[in-house]
């Protein structure tokens, strides 16, 4: 008789894993609805904008105090969102089309503290193309800095688990959901037929 070998824990969260072409596709449509946030948060701002003076066929660039308000009302709303749909096993639109859900490293569902975390850290890439940004602007060179804005998504190419940096940073992982019909896979410490 002989007992069935043991499945590694890192070979169990390997294969619950979300394949990167999922998460990327899955990272698309997100994409869409954040822009959907975006032009709302740029609605809900358009008194802020300076009038056109007569005559003038320019289009009004928001001065700072507007801008700075208009990316802090985007910014609070995508945590508001993106806290709520991470936690307590819930899933955004496109995780929920996917396939997909997000859960801590040990496979249990996130709580606030560790969704608003992922949240912060994926603003890394983004923040690391501003600053690139205004430190080549001068220069001519600004443009390239909106590589940087994938830095974190990028990451999932070097990393050992193919996590993004973000989960990697808040401790996190994206799973496929078990197919449907199919019996969800045993526990690792299971034994197999003896």
């Amino acid at each position: 008789m002989s007992a069935a070998p043991l499945v590694g824990a890192a070979e169990v969260r390997a294969r619950n894993s979300a394949s990167l072409a999922r998460r990327f596709a899955a990272l698309s449509y997100e994409a869409l609805l954040y822009a959907a946030l975006v032009l709302i948060a740029g609605f809900l701002t358009v008194p802020l904008v300076p009038h056109a003076t007569s005559g003038a066929s320019s289009l009004q660039i928001p001065d700072l105090p507007a801008k700075v308000l208009s990316f802090a009302l985007v910014f609070g709303l995508g945590a508001l969102y993106y806290a709520w749909s991470w936690t307590g096993g819930r899933r955004t639109l496109p995780m929920k089309t996917w396939r997909m859900r997000l859960v801590r490293a040990d496979g249990t569902v996130l709580e606030r503290r560790t969704a608003l975390v992922r949240y912060f850290a994926a603003w890394i890439g983004p923040g690391l193309a501003l600053l690139a940004y205004l430190a080549l602007r001068r220069s001519g060179f600004g443009v390239y800095a909106v590589g940087l804005i994938a830095f974190n998504y990028l990451w999932a190419f070097v990393d050992p688990d193919r996590r993004f940096l973000h989960d990697r940073i808040a401790g996190t992982r994206i799973v496929g959901d078990a197919p449907v019909g199919l019996p969800a896979m045993p526990p690792p410490d299971s034994a197999g037929p003896s």
